[in-house]
């Protein structure tokens, strides 16, 4: 039960980290969901998620897609560049997204691609010799992968998995064998604007697989 309540507290401290990210990039780049952009090329052509409208919520999940990323030189803050959990949720999150067109997205969400909600969850692994403390992630760079939509705030919750490699590749800055490999869960949906007067947190229909056509 500690470690449970540990690990919310963990998630609530990286959603403020994601809010202070939107934040700034409210104040920078209008509506943006992120303070940098993927490529010049997304940001020439305005390309990338926003942020959600007030009060957001997916009251409509459309689709869930998960993926997997892993950065073999993911060397922790206590050696080596400390950025592998980026770069392992950068990779997952990709993995999630980029073998999938939907193009039905434009008919089926009110206001088509450009309203579409976005939620992300990663599952991260946890900074070596802790059990609670879970690996840095740049989710304002993770933030970027999205081309357009509106990106809900990110969660963040103990996952993934650290692991040898058994060889180091100095060239590359390993100080030691470590590998990170992030979780990642990317839904899309929208929001019909509905609530429950008695509970304000509006979630997704549940489906049944037997529900028929």
């Amino acid at each position: 039960m500690r470690s449970h309540l540990l690990c919310r507290r963990l998630v609530r401290a990286t959603h403020s980290r994601y809010y202070d990210h939107i934040s700034s990039a409210s104040k920078n780049l209008s509506s943006m969901a992120s303070t940098q952009s993927w490529s010049e090329e997304w940001k020439a052509k305005g390309l990338g998620a926003r942020l959600p409208k007030p009060n957001s919520q997916m009251t409509n999940l459309l689709f869930v897609q998960m993926g997997f990323g892993v950065d073999q030189h993911g060397n922790d803050e206590t050696g080596g560049s400390g950025h592998g959990a980026t770069k392992a949720a950068l990779r997952a999150v990709r993995n999630a997204i980029e073998f999938n067109s939907i193009p039905g997205i434009i008919e089926a969400v009110p206001g088509g691609r450009e309203e579409m909600l976005i939620s992300l969850k990663l599952g991260v692994p946890t900074k070596r010799g802790s059990k609670n403390d879970l690996m840095e992630v740049n989710l304002d760079e993770v933030a970027t992968v999205f081309p357009y939509g509106r990106l809900l705030p990110i969660e963040v919750e103990i996952g993934g998995l650290s692991f040898h490699t058994g060889r180091i590749v100095r060239e590359l800055g390993d100080v030691d064998d470590m590998a990170v490999c992030v979780a990642a869960c990317v839904s899309i949906g929208y929001d019909n604007g509905k609530r429950d007067d008695h509970d304000s947190n509006t979630t997704h229909q549940l489906h049944d697989t037997k529900d028929g056509a």
